[in-house]
């Protein structure tokens, strides 16, 4: 059997109506898509077909988790996915396809939806793959700025990283620490913050 033959759906076989089917994604799937992104995961797919005259209407929902690793601290990352997909199916002479029709050659017994099923929970996760701000692994951040390459919008990232863990540091800091001497570049950020919040500090 193939790596995907779980996901075959016998279309010529399914009667006029709705019928649903339940796959679930763990691993192996991914493995088996030489996914490099998606590292484990727990996915749930519910897939209604709803067949009606010579058109079948396929509505995917996808959801569940998968792990990724954190661009910044490279820990594991665990990313929800709550995604739908809708496409129309019909049989015609040759393969053919619209983002709304899918035609499949009428010799077809079978339509293989497990690249629809990959596409669907890719296209969910962010570009951007980082821990919310305070939960990354703080060791590894720091060895990571450190031994970043010095190129200009590395630095950039670097200096924005330094000042959310200065921005954590302050804001975790005991009674009587605004008395310290304050670093000028979070001044402006202070300064920055305020103005998109629509307060007013004052200095």
């Amino acid at each position: 059997m193939g790596k995907f033959s779980e996901f075959r759906l016998p279309l010529k076989t399914i009667s006029e109506g709705t019928q649903e089917f339940e796959y679930h994604l763990g691993k192996q799937f991914f493995v088996n898509m030489e996914s490099a992104d998606i590292h484990d995961a727990d996915l749930t797919v519910k897939l209604t077909v709803t067949h009606k005259h010579d058109i079948y209407n396929l509505a995917f929902h996808v959801f569940g988790t998968v792990t990724l690793i954190c661009d910044r601290c490279l820990d594991d990352l665990i990313q929800p996915i709550d995604a739908t997909y809708d496409i129309a199916v019909k049989f015609g002479e040759d393969y053919s396809e619209t983002d709304e029709l899918l035609v499949i050659p009428e010799s077809d017994n079978y339509l293989n939806v497990s690249y629809m099923i990959y596409d669907t929970a890719s296209l969910a996760i962010p570009v951007k793959h980082v821990h919310p701000l305070g939960k990354c692994n703080r060791a590894m951040s720091a060895l990571l700025r450190k031994h970043r390459a010095t190129k200009s919008d590395d630095e950039d990232a670097e200096l924005a990283d330094q000042l959310m863990d200065e921005m954590e540091t302050m804001d975790s800091a005991p009674d009587g620490a605004d008395d310290a001497p304050t670093d000028p570049r979070w001044d402006e950020l202070k300064k920055l913050s305020s103005q998109g919040d629509g307060d007013s500090r004052e200095e």
